[in-house]
């Protein structure tokens, strides 16, 4: 049996880049995949500047586009809010690209990959057997980074799942030429072009990447949706060459019965560290992962104390920041009509906090609830 101070679990941005940080700190650490990298994940693939340079590494082979704003647009208008910086605010990846880069750094510092290994069962000893479908390893920690659907969590004792995940449907659409040309310099997103959510177009090296997500979980024809998104968008059935649908689930707000048990530590998806008004998770899942790493590094490999750290990392900014965005996304997506009432004054203001906060420049504050009434009070009795 192969022993490592840490096995981590997933390949995505969250358990790659835990992966890379451990080995940093002189761990030994075996990486699992239960498909053969490079590998095809769903996701729209909007990297926002913040967790680009979270990666103490260049990035820019695995780029397909940069825009330096984001464009945002609400049902029945035709002009966005945006906040152009002078550079990308956010940069289009492929997530088998992008996850392997990072893994590929994370193996010259010594990290062991098990390719095509799906794992099967965990057992508490002394130590966490970690036990896959064509062998079994052991390590003092185990890291869970496997995704919204997680098994390692499952199998750790989260039984009962916290999070609130919202359905999302992603297409990779190739059209043609001329329909690319006039779409590509776009990044967007439409807030309500589907209940209590949005549509978005991510133009990338070649081909579109289109989509639909709702907070709202009760039944919606995401299908139809999209449908619609693409005659409001003027692209055809004839114009599209290639179409690639996948479907998903996003969690939207992190668990609400811890992060760690039994030197078992969630990151990302696992964790439900999406940020809760966008629903972007690939920044926060690069945190996340470097945070648990630092914990386990600073420890010195002891369980009780890595906990404590990781919990006190997590509080010391992301945990507070999701409450906030939770409360944000509250107002945003289910007060509609006094939303458009605020954003008809306070409109660009917003999108240059929100594209501060995408850069990194900037964090939720913890009172913007307070902040938002107070303006709705002086907009109705001034």
């Amino acid at each position: 049996m192969k022993s490592f101070d840490v096995i981590v679990i997933g390949t995505g941005p969250s358990g790659a880049s835990a992966a890379f940080k451990l080995a940093e700190g002189g761990l030994s650490v075996a990486l699992i995949e239960k498909e053969k990298l490079p590998r095809y994940k769903t996701c729209g693939g909007g990297l926002v500047f913040r967790g680009r340079k979270m990666l103490p590494f260049d990035l820019q082979s695995v780029v397909d586009t940069e825009f330096h704003n984001i464009d945002l647009y609400f049902k029945g208008q035709t002009t966005s809010l945006k906040s152009p910086k002078d550079f990308p605010v956010i940069s289009m990846v492929m997530r088998d690209k992008f996850d392997e880069l990072i893994v590929n750094h994370a193996k010259k510092l010594g990290v062991t990959l098990f390719e095509e290994h799906s794992l099967v069962n965990l057992k508490f000893e002394d130590t966490i057997k970690v036990i896959t479908d064509k062998n079994e390893l052991d390590a003092k920690f185990v890291i869970a980074a496997d995704g919204a659907l997680s098994k390692t969590a499952k199998l750790a004792g989260w039984s009962e799942d916290t999070r609130y995940l919202i359905p999302a449907l992603e297409y990779e659409v190739e059209v043609k030429p001329e329909v690319f040309e006039r779409l590509k310099t776009e990044a967007r997103f439409d807030v309500d072009f589907i209940p209590k959510g949005y549509a978005w177009s991510f133009p990338k090296k070649n081909h579109l990447s289109l989509g639909v997500a709702s907070f709202k979980r009760s039944k919606l024809n995401l299908k139809k949706i999209y449908n619609d998104y693409l005659e409001f968008l003027e692209i055809k059935a004839e114009d599209i060459i290639i179409e690639h649908a996948h479907g998903f689930q996003i969690p939207v707000s992190s668990r609400k019965d811890g992060f760690v048990k039994n030197n078992v530590f969630l990151i990302g998806d696992a964790a439900g560290f999406a940020d809760p008004i966008t629903a972007e998770g690939i920044s926060n899942a690069i945190y996340s992962g470097n945070l648990a790493a630092e914990a386990i590094v600073e420890s010195k490999l002891d369980g009780t104390l890595a906990e404590k750290l990781y919990l006190e990392k997590l509080n010391e900014k992301l945990l507070p920041e999701l409450k906030t965005s939770a409360l944000l996304a509250k107002f945003f997506y289910n007060q509609e009509k006094i939303r458009n009432l605020f954003f008809k004054k306070y409109g660009q203001r917003f999108s240059d906090y929100m594209t501060d906060i995408f850069t990194g420049d900037k964090s939720y504050p913890q009172d913007i609830m307070k902040k938002i009434r107070a303006k709705m009070k002086e907009m109705i009795f001034k």
